[in-house]
């Protein structure tokens, strides 16, 4: 029996480099930045994390799709990747726990794809041009034509990309049978992971998922002991309704955030962000604490960053990536507030930073007396 060719598929980026592959996904043509991510494993939650809104993501390791999906490993309720890029798509998928192969799971939730990429020289060319818009096609095959389509696609830069993602009504994660009085914590949903609020309950707190729309004051009159401000997509600076929002809740009640929430913070204690040439997204990132002097590989996904500089006497860097030195945490010196830029809930991911969670458990318990 002779096998069908696939599909053929279309890469182009904003500055006129283009490759042709196949399509490893359903039909159809997504813009959204063109970004990669070095982890080998953990495409299935890097996929559905909100994180990745409006990007086009390329996997840097050769050979996707090789152990198959399980809905238990989706991190949020769809796909909300633009698109993906791979090298290869394994033909073959086998592990004890797998529901069913990468390539249908992909058509089947609309997901545009394209493999047979060279993925190296991709990679190579987003490093040393810098992140920039792109799409994929499997409709569009002129390459003139789509440039063209993406360099009047829009940037992420300055606009609101927490409004599409976060929930619409609140949602409860319930802390493990048994938990004797409980932090109750509200979770500000920027692009949360579905791990993000399980690790948080099996520390120890009763969390409240909320829109990340909702009103300072509806917190601070809720039933909230502290505030977690979570992962999202986008540009930090694009949201200053939150940065505002923020303003009102922070001074009032013990504050955490990790990657965007980070971000958020660091804009409402007054500092600055800034775009990176091409952003940290892995799960091999080394960062040093610089209060302890240990090394944590962490996972990380994020295209801006807290400028040092930017941060007033009453806040401290508490951690520094070790392969740009740019900024990974904070801690305020008088309140009860800290965060930091990576991912302790990892999901891909080593578990080097999940204790952070149980610090943060513990500066409240002294907070709250």
């Amino acid at each position: 029996m002779r096998l069908s060719a696939p599909q053929p598929a279309l890469l182009a980026l904003e500055d006129g480099h283009v490759q042709r592959g196949h399509a490893v996904g359903a039909p159809g043509t997504v813009f959204g930045e063109m970004v990669f991510n070095t982890a080998m494993t953990g495409y299935q939650e890097i996929l559905t994390d909100p994180s990745y809104f409006r990007q086009i993501i390329t996997f840097c390791y050769p050979l996707i799709g090789n152990y198959g999906v399980v809905d238990a490993d989706d991190e949020s309720r769809r796909v909300f990747a633009s698109g993906l890029v791979v090298r290869e798509m394994s033909p073959l998928a086998n592990s004890a726990r797998m529901e069913g192969d990468l390539p249908t799971w992909l058509i089947k939730r609309g997901v545009v794809g394209i493999g047979g990429v060279d993925t190296r020289e991709l990679v190579l060319h987003i490093r040393e041009q810098g992140a920039m818009r792109g799409a994929v096609s499997t409709e569009i095959t002129d390459p003139d034509e789509l440039v063209d389509r993406v360099r009047a696609s829009e940037s992420l830069v300055g606009i609101d990309s927490i409004t599409p993602v976060t929930i619409k009504a609140p949602m409860v994660v319930e802390p493990p049978e048994g938990t004797s009085n409980p932090v109750r914590l509200a979770a500000l949903d920027c692009g949360m992971k579905r791990s993000i609020g399980r690790l948080l309950a099996r520390e120890g707190f009763h969390v409240t998922i909320l829109p990340a729309t909702t009103p300072p004051q509806e917190i601070l009159d809720g039933p909230y002991d502290a505030l977690f401000l979570s992962n999202g997509p986008g540009d930090p600076a694009g949201v200053p309704w939150l940065v505002e929002n923020l303003k009102q809740l922070v001074p009032k009640m013990p504050t955490t955030g990790i990657c965007f929430g980070h971000q958020m913070l660091g804009l409402a204690l007054g500092g600055t962000t800034s775009k990176l040439k091409f952003g940290h997204r892995g799960a091999n990132h080394p960062v040093k604490d610089l209060r302890t002097g240990e090394i944590q590989i962490t996972s990380q996904n994020h295209g801006f960053v807290v400028d040092l500089d930017s941060l007033g006497g009453d806040v401290e860097p508490t951690h520094l990536n070790l392969n740009d030195h740019t900024n990974e945490g904070l801690r305020h010196r008088e309140l009860p507030i800290l965060s930091v830029q990576y991912h302790p809930e990892a999901a891909p991911g080593p578990h080097d930073a999940a204790p952070l969670f149980r610090e943060f458990h513990e500066l409240c318990r002294q907070a709250l007396g």
